[in-house]
């Protein structure tokens, strides 16, 4: 059974809401005809409002790009996944590798966010992914195994099943690099395997979405391997006609 493709853009620290505004209304009538894709993009904290008015009955959806642990309390800074829900968004972004690289988010710390997205009916989108010299040392397999072990642990096999894991290999992202089509194929038909351990029906509908310099150029190459069902597109996010063409790959 072939899964639905999934496309979601990382707008990252981008966009303003006045020009996260324009970027939403020109996607939602770029891509307005797209039935067979599902699209989300996840705009700053400050843009959600925005961007989830603009593209409020369109077919596109919308992520956080974080969530915070806790529901509420004296956390200065953080916002939870219950006040994102009621924002408006369907997605949250869990553990991307900036978010474990540059702020030290531990794994333990992935999976609360989880379990906090879970929690607030938000869909996650769970980033996993080995850095440049775990992959020379052939580590990739066991490192992505571990991230899956501890974000996992707890869930229901519903719940595991309603999410969307995204592979990113470190050294890939933002660097121009990207994982040939069938190095990005074999780790997701790792995490396939690995999502064996659930009832048959979680390895069969769960979405591997691939990230790392995805672009127009090369995502028809990507998305045409058996085990990637959709992209987690960063820069090339930010430009109406990279993205366009990212999701017409995916259709």
């Amino acid at each position: 059974m072939k899964r639905r493709p999934f496309i979601a853009g990382n707008w990252k620290m981008h966009k303003a809401p006045a020009e996260a505004d324009a970027l939403a209304e020109q996607l939602k009538r770029a891509l307005a005809d797209v039935t067979a894709v599902d699209i989300a993009v996840a705009p700053t904290f400050l843009s959600l409002p925005a961007v989830i008015a603009r593209l409020r009955h369109s077919n596109i959806g919308v992520a956080s790009q974080n969530v915070a642990v806790e529901a509420q309390g004296a956390f200065t800074g953080e916002v939870s996944a219950e006040m994102i829900k009621v924002a408006g968004a369907q997605y949250a972004i869990v553990g991307h590798s900036e978010r474990r690289q540059v702020f030290g988010e531990t794994d333990a710390v992935v999976a609360r966010k989880v379990q906090a997205c879970f929690r607030a009916g938000l869909a996650p989108i769970l980033c996993v992914g080995e850095t440049l010299p775990e992959r020379e040392a052939g580590q990739e397999e066991a490192v992505v195994g571990r991230q899956l072990d501890v974000a996992l642990a707890g869930l229901s096999a519903d719940q595991v099943g309603a999410l969307t894991i995204a592979y990113e290999p470190v050294w890939a992202i933002g660097t121009g690099k990207v994982a040939s089509p069938a190095q990005a194929n074999d780790v997701h038909a790792f995490i396939r395997g690995w999502l064996g351990r659930y009832p048959a029906f979680v390895a069969r509908n769960v979405r591997i979405q691939y990230g790392g310099s995805v672009k127009g150029s090369n995502a028809a190459g990507l998305l045409a391997q058996p085990e990637i069902d959709g992209a987690l597109v960063g820069g090339a996010a930010l430009t109406v006609d990279e993205f366009v063409a990212i999701v017409q790959a995916a259709g």
